[in-house]
């Protein structure tokens, strides 16, 4: 694995952990960090394998662009792209005002993430 490859993964294993961790709160979870947390993880990911495959790409957050990118390399990951708008969308309006995350949104955006992570692990032959 490329040395920065292996940085992007120590970044979004770090997000990861904090979304679980916040998730997991006994009082007072804050829902909008939790989805935060599992988009930048989601976001890392994906950068990293698009970092292990040598294919060049933006800085943004938009999920379903990086998929597009990774379309000649993960085909059956473009599946995830309306996932991946939806997740997006935790980069920015959860935190601000005028959108707040509930504990529904949490739960999708770990299981999105979950299943993200997942994939993108196998693929650089990570553990689960």
């Amino acid at each position: 694995m490329q040395p920065l490859t292996a940085e992007w993964v120590a970044k979004a294993e770090g997000d990861w952990a904090t979304a679980l961790r916040e998730f997991s709160a006994r009082e007072a979870p804050n829902y909008d960090a939790v989805c935060f947390h599992a988009q930048q993880c989601a976001e890392k990911y994906l950068k990293a394998r698009l970092q292990e495959s040598c294919t060049p790409f933006p800085k943004t957050h938009d999920l379903a662009a990086l998929l597009r990118l990774l379309r000649g390399v993960e085909p059956e990951w473009f599946s995830w792209r309306r996932k991946g708008r939806r997740l997006s969308a935790h980069a920015v309006e959860s935190r601000y005002p005028g959108r707040s995350a509930g504990k529904t949104d949490a739960e999708e955006a770990i299981d999105i993430c979950k299943e993200i992570r997942a994939a993108v692990r196998a693929r650089l032959q990570l553990p689960a």
